[in-house]
């Protein structure tokens, strides 16, 4: 980025400032923990490089924390998705000092295919979702790349409560490990990047946050996305059940997926539920 738009970014108001001449107290029906230190959000634009050549996408931007850092971290565009209409209104001084780099887009994340945003092959996610609505705009994010293929995002990263992203990267035979570990690591590569204490957010959460990456994988398999949805659903309602009694329809199937029917949920491999769902979605 040009130093001169550089210049203009830094020289807006401190983002305490803004949030009092705009009114813009956290919600917490918005599920808004707001991220206020410019070297802690300088920090999570660069967990994953340069963001030089790509378009990034933002959910629930705030007063524009985060933005800022996008931006000075040289992403080429930055869609930033907001709900609050507040933070819509001060976000403009922002939307002027980034010289047609910063798109601001009023509406429900969830209403919104937030992978038809920017350019093909340049895109990255990258946002401290908004706590109440994160798992599923994690789901619907997952989704578009299960639609698109690998090439939907470059990466992303993505902020939870700390307990979420726990169940994000977690390994089988674990307590953590369930549907939403199945669905991100069948679709992505997933990493636990960074842990964020509650005093680093305004106004601080209970819990500690955490930053996940992931890189979408080229996939090898056909198998739809309700499909997987189905089987997870049903296997991990009733985790403490042996498989042959939650899943005890699809018994015949186990041996050619290299699955005990003695097992429970949380033992199957992310590769043997993709077979299994495979061998379902093939016998239908």
């Amino acid at each position: 980025m040009n130093d001169v738009y550089k210049n203009a970014i830094a020289a807006l108001p401190p983002l305490r400032d803004v949030i009092q001449a705009q009114g813009l107290t956290a919600t917490k029906a918005l599920g808004q923990n707001f991220l206020l230190d410019l070297n802690l959000t300088t920090s999570i634009a660069r967990l994953n490089g340069d963001l030089s050549g790509l378009d990034v996408i933002e959910v629930g931007p705030g007063p524009g924390g985060l933005t800022r850092a996008l931006l000075m971290a040289d992403a080429d565009h930055v869609h930033a998705v907001e709900y609050d209409a507040r933070a819509v209104e001060a976000l403009q001084p922002l939307v002027q000092a980034s010289a047609g780099r910063l798109f601001v887009h009023e509406g429900d994340a969830l209403d919104i295919d937030l992978l038809a945003f920017g350019r093909e092959g340049c895109r990255s996610v990258i946002a401290n979702l908004p706590y109440n609505v994160a798992t599923p705009l994690l789901i619907q994010l997952l989704k578009g790349i299960h639609a698109r293929g690998s090439e939907a995002a470059k990466f992303m990263l993505l902020m939870f409560q700390k307990e979420v992203a726990d169940r994000i990267v977690a390994s089988p035979h674990s307590k953590t490990y369930g549907r939403l570990s199945v669905m991100a690591q069948w679709l992505c590569q997933t990493k636990s990047m960074k842990t964020l204490p509650p005093s680093a957010f305004t106004p601080p959460p209970k819990i500690h946050s955490a930053v996940v990456r992931f890189i979408p994988k080229a996939r090898m398999d056909t198998v739809p996305f309700a499909t997987m949805e189905r089987l997870l659903a049903q296997a991990f309602g009733q985790r403490r059940k042996m498989l042959r009694s939650c899943l005890k329809e699809y018994a015949p199937l186990f041996e050619a997926a290299g699955i005990e029917g003695t097992l429970r949920a949380e033992d199957v491999t992310v590769q043997q539920y993709i077979t299994l769902a495979g061998l379902i979605e093939a016998a239908s």
